[in-house]
């Protein structure tokens, strides 16, 4: 991939050279301190567009219930009485533990973090959301390590996947269903269409419905990548080898294998990166207010988060192209506050489609990229309420809860390792011919 990106003025190398050198070390050492490296989450709400198909999509097959203790917290009820043991051969017993291991959610958390997580709610209040939000006093919803459960292959694969990814493309992307839309690589081509038809709508849309697509197509990529990028490449004596897998990125971006498609959804990541990247050079006056802390009750801790944190939001300023939202919403006022809230709507919807995803750490990383997404975007279309902020008392008119500023940072995370192991992805391939 190289030159400049649709719909802005940035070239690919510049964002390389910008990710590597100044923001990814930086991000890398945020995402491991306390106040971001635990997400509150529910994991056991049920899918709300469909009958829920259970627990991973390899089989959904009774297994001995661990001691109490272990349960990882994502399992849902009642999912494995669907069938009776007896019906679960030794073959299905096999993938669906292999399953429950890869998709299991380590919920082991201190007693000390549990009280500070008490303290921490203290500071938060919330308003007006691009996301369906977790109940947070659900007794369902809870704390989970974000370090103890990467972001990684995990098995889930198969209708179960498909059917979500589906779902938000098809139903979610101002996209007529008359229209094609190559969604994966796998995905069986319709007679002589290789897709053409859709770029051709697509480039007729309005920017904002452009942006929006690019928008989850960046997501969709970035994600992908993680999963090439953490693959489970091999497991002697129990203990599993983790690495980047060059045939299953090949297989995913490789332009002859996705009809050219793979280059696409990579220039998509970019764009998902420079969109994220301008929200957190838009938020940084609201976080450089002494009234804010990353509070979690140990003040050294606290303090240095915030320096690092700020730090990031200089480079982010430092950056000479970012994208410049003004272009979106600027038409007649009635006509842009419409189609603004279309876009909410839509992103709205596509969170919720999160709680359909069967495999419990796919449905916690899905829940935290789109609520992070989410939350770049709140903050692009708030920049009057952002620059008008009160100096030394809570804001009235913006306001970002604990939940929206970690998932903000660790989507940014997510977004800048993509782009870094993008990187290492091209040194494996010259390797490889």
């Amino acid at each position: 991939l190289t030159g400049v990106l649709d719909d802005c003025l940035c070239d690919i190398e510049s964002i390389d050279d910008f990710n590597t050198f100044k923001i990814f070390p930086k991000i890398q050492k945020l995402q491991e301190r306390d106040y971001f490296r635990y997400y509150k989450v529910n994991l056991k709400r049920p899918c709300p567009f469909w009958a829920d198909d259970g627990h991973c999509s390899i089989k959904d097959c009774h297994v001995e219930p661990c001691p109490e203790s272990k349960i990882p917290v994502g399992i849902k009820a009642g999912s494995s009485n669907k069938y009776s043991k007896g019906a679960n051969n030794s073959k299905e017993l096999e993938d669906c533990e292999q399953a429950n291991k890869l998709g299991a959610v380590n919920s082991t958390l201190s007693n000390q973090s549990k009280e500070a997580f008490i303290d921490w709610a203290r500071y938060d209040d919330s308003q007006d959301h691009f996301c369906e939000l977790d109940d947070e006093t659900s007794p369902d919803a809870q704390y989970v390590d974000l370090l103890l459960n990467p972001e990684r292959y995990t098995g889930y694969k198969g209708p179960s996947a498909w059917r979500v990814w589906n779902s938000i493309y098809e139903e979610n992307c101002f996209k007529p269903r008359s229209v094609y839309r190559p969604l994966n690589p796998l995905a069986p081509s319709r007679g002589g269409d290789d897709g053409e038809s859709f770029y051709t709508w697509l480039e007729g849309l309005c920017l904002e419905k452009r942006v929006f697509y690019k928008l989850i197509s960046g997501l969709h990529a970035s994600i992908n990548l993680h999963l090439c990028a953490n693959y489970l490449l091999e497991e002697t004596w129990g203990k599993p080898r983790w690495g980047p897998n060059v045939k299953e990125f090949t297989r995913r971006f490789d332009p002859v294998e996705t009809k050219g498609e793979g280059p696409r959804r990579l220039k998509n990541l970019y764009f998902l990166y420079l969109i994220e990247l301008r929200a957190l050079s838009k938020v940084a006056p609201y976080f450089e207010r002494s009234v804010v802390d990353l509070y979690t009750g140990n003040g050294h801790e606290d303090a240095e988060s915030k320096a690092l944190l700020l730090d990031i939001f200089r480079d982010t300023k430092s950056f000479h192209m970012h994208f410049d939202e003004k272009s979106m919403f600027a038409g007649d006022k009635k006509g842009a506050k419409s189609l603004k809230e279309e876009f909410r709507l839509h992103f709205k919807n596509i969170s919720r489609i999160m709680d359909c995803v069967g495999c419990d750490k796919c449905r916690l990383w899905g829940k935290l990229q789109t609520q992070g997404l989410g939350t770049a975007l709140k903050i692009l279309f708030s920049e009057k309420e952002i620059q008008s902020l009160p100096e030394n008392s809570p804001s009235k008119g913006f306001q970002l809860t604990r939940q929206e500023i970690v998932a903000l940072v660790n989507a940014f995370g997510r977004l800048s390792t993509s782009i870094r192991e993008l990187q290492n992805f091209k040194v494996l391939l010259q390797q490889t011919r």
